[in-house]
Formats: C-alpha cells, sequence, structure tokens
C-alpha cells in the first residue's frame, strides 16, 4: 500500500524560522504530535513533541521567541514514497520514531507518518485476513 494513503498528506510544515509557539498551535490544530521543517522546500529536519519537552521546556526557553530551527532533529530520517509499509514501520520501531516524513527523491516532503496510523492499518489489514481464513473454514460445513 502507498505510504501516503496513511500518511498526514501534504502534512504540518514549517519553516526553521516560525516560532516553537506558532508551530505547537499547528501541531495542536491538526491534531498531530510533529511537524516537519522545511528550507527551500527540501526537508530541514523535525519538530516533535520529545523536542519541544526537552529542548524548549526542560532548557527554560521561551517558545514565542525560539524559532524551531534551533530546536528541531535536523538531518532526520525519512521514508521515500514508494517503500513498503514494513519497511517504514521497520525504521519506526527500530528507532522508536513515532513520525516519518515521506519524501520524493528531491527531499521534498509529501506527508508525515505516524505510528498511530501506521498500526491502524496494519491492523485492519490483519482483521480483514483473519476474516478470509474464518469465512474460508466456515463455508464448508462440518466434516468438510
Amino acid at each position: 500500500m502507498d505510504l501516503l494513503k496513511i500518511a498526514s498528506v501534504p502534512g504540518a510544515l514549517v519553516s526553521p524560522e516560525t516560532s516553537v509557539f506558532d508551530a505547537v498551535h499547528l501541531m495542536n490544530d491538526q491534531r498531530v504530535g510533529a511537524v516537519a521543517v522545511v528550507k527551500d522546500d527540501k526537508l530541514a529536519g523535525i519538530f516533535t513533541e520529545r523536542d519541544l519537552m526537552i529542548r524548549v521546556v526542560l532548557e527554560g526557553k521561551d517558545s514565542k521567541e525560539t524559532p524551531v530551527g534551533d530546536v528541531m532533529t535536523p538531518d532526520c530520517v525519512s521514508a521515500q514514497k514508494d517503500m513498503s509499509m514494513g519497511e517504514a514501520l521497520q525504521i519506526m520501531t527500530d528507532r522508536h520514531f513515532r513520525h516519518l516524513p515521506v519524501v520524493d527523491a528531491d527531499k521534498k516532503v509529501l506527508g508525515l507518518l505516524s505510528i498511530r496510523n501506521l498500526l491502524h492499518q496494519r491492523v485492519d489489514k490483519l482483521s480483514q485476513e483473519l476474516d478470509s481464513v474464518v469465512a474460508f473454514f466456515t463455508a464448508d460445513g462440518i466434516g468438510g
């Protein structure tokens, strides 16, 4: 399945100059836990709830005065748009990521994948497969 079908498209995007305050408002409005940081139309980093807590709150920085570019995770790992759900899930679980930007070959952000959406899709697929197995065994009747 295409990652963009389960990702937030185009995702929450901000520039490095965006204040943390404005980025958090966008995250709240879009009900997401991260924003992709874009510079010159390319992925520059990611700003997550964890970045907010560790790099802003714990360090006593003013969210209205601090640009996201100063506290984001730069050079973040991303998924290519043609990557499988399994590959994306492997990256996210191996590295303990909850969010993964989806990019094209030029590093343009196409969407933002969340572990929640990915796992919901995976559970739905497994449920459909289980329903098919149950239907197969129950369709034949007793003594099949």
